[in-house]
């Protein structure tokens, strides 16, 4: 019997040359450190070669004269100093208001077999920064990031450009670019155009992740699809400001530089200081969009979600039935039906506590409404918890309301300069979540409220973006709280969750304000958008789908006319497409009529089956939206030994009949089983001619679930691995 092969080391290093190579399951990032100029240059990001040819590789360079950066381009880290003219990753304001940087290298450390650690400092300035390279087990996402260190005893140090990482793009033709685009209510748009030579810059400026766009960008050289081609991602799990800024030079050069921050965040290095940045993550495959994004579905899964292998349950929120109208009675009729559903959690949204009658009150004041809820809400959970539900609860601990007693009383504790109007969004004021006495005081509550009442699950809003921003006590950083208050959030998070380690968390902003890798490493679940019409919903989660496992979208199945958009959809359609993620409903359910209820509680019993393929499975992305008649997704679970396949056809139009679905990521060799009609086809016909296209009823917004079980083993023998279709 042969001895299987030894893994391949995460980090490999040749001294002699400074050649430091990172090696991926299908990838290898290779870097030199060049200790006589002072620099780490970049060597390859790409297919597998190993350290032997590595050493030998020429570091490509612009033509040398006197007008070009000799460094654009070609560094790892570049810094706004000597003959750079690109975009730095790095730029500081030294006390005596002096930028320029000289770079010097230190040393290079391997801290364990998967990280290093390239040390740099200025030559004389009192500056230090270290670079991280980390490589996860198990998956093609490299992880990186930056400390600085000021190491002198006089002075602060103004960090101006403070990035995580600068990730340079090997040498193409050309080069397109895709993102997703959007705003409230309409996020994810994905959107893929060539990059134009100069600087494409995407970002927030509004102190949370956003809506209008999301901190991840995606290359290829325009020849790409969704299962094949050459693809490079590149993330930041960053939740407050943050800027990507993509830089394609006239002599061909492209990189990207990811950071926290935006022009004008400034943060204060005091003597003896230093600053982490959040971890940048980034991926190349050969195989596709579609492999991208399975490989960060698979990453977050393993690396950074706090409870990826449980199943998330099916949960009932009673906003759009009472919006702000909530009390006992209501809640306890709305809970009762819930249970009738099938659903495994109750949520009790905006309008329980004390003050809040509309959006104009109460934010800031987190104890029961007396009118509403004379008991409390300890009856209304105990009794959620009799029915065989868990309970979750609303808040929005970030945000107050003018008209409330914490803001009579801590006025100042809000993101407002004493001299400026405060302005007010959806009639509220951001706290300030990098002061440690607001965070105390949000820690204080929540615990109580989670402890008194039983809580299960919390719904952590945030409804408005960050005006008049200013950190305290001011001073030449005050704007770092774009980037602080994110932080005191994430430590509010971990503690809550350390002290309660069976509650779990959702995140919402408004809809798909704060998703990012950061947050998720804190929740367990997210709320990609306050669109619930299924249709619009099917654009939303295919942008999703391009970075965010299925198992952490949160979609509601809510009433018909939408309340949003009016729109008319038969409520197996919106089930539909609820299941593609973690199903969810929030409907008037006192409205329902019984036929609805009956068909409503199928469809659950249905996803529940299928929930631990749709949220652990991998994904495959077969019709986008908007691209023709249909859209489709399929999921295959982790053995291999299932498949789901939702299709939609948002409108009908007379025209030539459909064709089939070619599946993917199924055993060629092994024959499946449609579970409803009992049809069989081997997995190799699935794969090439495709699934006959389920029956679809007739008229707009149709839809169709098809489940398959694999009924023949194919024996011992490869998967299907990244370039069969997977």
């Amino acid at each position: 019997m042969m001895k299987p092969a030894a893994p391949l080391p995460s980090v490999e290093i040749d001294e002699a040359s400074g050649t430091v190579l990172l090696r991926t399951t299908y990838s290898v990032y290779v870097l030199r450190v060049d200790r006589v100029a002072g620099t780490v240059r970049h060597v390859h990001w790409g297919a597998p070669l190993p350290l032997a040819d590595a050493v030998t590789l020429p570091v490509w360079s612009e033509h040398d004269n006197s007008f070009a950066g000799r460094w654009d381009g070609v560094e790892e880290y570049p810094v706004d100093g000597g003959a750079r003219f690109g975009v730095p990753a790095l730029e500081v304001r030294f006390p005596d208001g002096s930028s320029p940087l000289e770079p010097t290298v230190l040393a290079v450390d391997r801290r364990a077999a998967d990280h290093v650690v390239v040390r740099l400092r200025d030559r004389t300035r009192p500056l230090t920064w270290h670079l991280h390279y980390r490589v996860p087990a198990d998956g093609d996402v490299l992880e990186r990031w930056t400390e600085f260190h000021h190491t002198g005893a006089d002075g602060d140090v103004l960090l101006l450009r403070y990035a995580s990482a600068h990730w340079p793009l090997p040498h193409r033709p050309a080069w397109r670019t895709g993102s997703v685009h959007g705003g409230w209510a309409g996020e994810g748009r994905l959107e893929r155009s060539v990059l134009p030579v100069g600087e494409t810059v995407i970002g927030s400026r509004r102190g949370h992740t956003g809506h209008h766009a999301n901190p991840w960008m995606a290359w290829d050289a325009g020849d790409a699809g969704e299962e094949h081609g050459e693809v490079w991602v590149v993330a930041l799990a960053a939740s407050g400001t943050w800027r990507l800024t993509a830089q394609r030079t006239a002599a061909g050069r492209t990189g990207v530089v990811a950071g926290e921050g935006h022009e004008g965040i400034e943060l204060r290095l005091a003597p003896g200081g230093s600053h982490r940045t959040p971890v940048s993550l980034a991926l190349y495959t050969a195989h596709g969009f579609g492999q991208a994004s399975r490989d960060f579905h698979h990453h977050l899964r393993m690396h950074v979600l706090p409870h990826p292998e449980e199943p998330r349950p099916v949960l009932y929120n009673s906003w759009e039935a009472t919006s702000f109208d909530v009390s006992e009675d209501n809640q306890l009729a709305l809970a009762r039906r819930a249970a009738d559903l099938g659903a495994e959690l109750f949520v009790l949204d905006d309008g329980w506590f004390r003050g809040r009658d509309d959006d104009r009150a109460g934010l800031g004041d987190w104890t029961p409404h007396p009118a509403r809820f004379p008991r409390g809400l300890r009856p209304l959970a105990d009794e959620v918890h009799r029915l065989g539900m868990a309970f979750g609860l609303w808040v929005e601990p970030e945000m107050v309301n003018a008209d409330s007693d914490l803001f009579r009383s801590h006025p100042d504790w809000v993101l407002h300069q004493p001299d400026r109007t405060a302005t007010e969004l959806r009639n509220q004021l951001v706290l300030d979540f990098s002061r440690p006495e607001v965070t105390e005081w949000a820690l204080g509550w929540l615990r109580k409220v989670v402890a008194d009442n039983a809580v299960d699950f919390l719904k952590w809003d945030f409804n408005r973006a960050f005006t008049e921003a200013g950190a305290h006590p001011a001073g030449p950083d005050a704007r770092r709280v774009h980037v602080e208050h994110a932080r005191g959030l994430y430590r509010v998070l971990d503690r809550l969750r350390a002290d309660f380690p069976r509650l779990r968390i959702e995140a919402c902003a408004g809809g798909g304000g704060r998703v990012d890798p950061g947050i998720l490493a804190r929740t367990d679940q997210v709320w990609p958008s306050d669109n619930t019409d299924a249709v619009d919903r099917l654009t939303v989660q295919h942008g999703f789908s391009q970075l965010y496992p299925a198992g952490v979208m949160s979609a509601w199945v809510t009433d018909s006319p939408n309340p949003l958009t009016g729109r008319v959809v038969p409520m197996r359609f919106r089930f539909h497409s609820a299941m593609a993620g973690v199903l969810g409903i929030g409907g008037d359910l006192t409205r329902w009529t019984d036929t609805e209820r009956a068909e409503a509680a199928e469809l659950v019993r249905v996803y529940k089956d299928i929930r631990p393929v749709v949220q652990r499975g991998r994904q495959y992305r077969l019709l986008a939206p908007g691209e023709g008649p249909l859209a489709a997704v399929q999921y295959v679970s982790e053995d291999g030994g299932r498949a789901v396949v939702l299709v939609w056809r948002p409108s009908t139009a007379f025209g030539p009949a459909l064709p089939s679905l070619r599946l993917r990521g199924l055993d060629a060799e092994a024959r499946y089983r449609d579970e409803e009609s009992g049809r069989e086809w081997s997995g190799s016909t699935l794969r090439s001619f495709g699934l006959p296209l389920p029956e679809l009823p007739a008229g707009d917004c149709a839809s169709a679930l098809v489940r398959l079980r694999r009924i023949e083993d194919p024996g011992p023998g490869p998967g299907p691995g990244p370039g069969a279709g997977a």
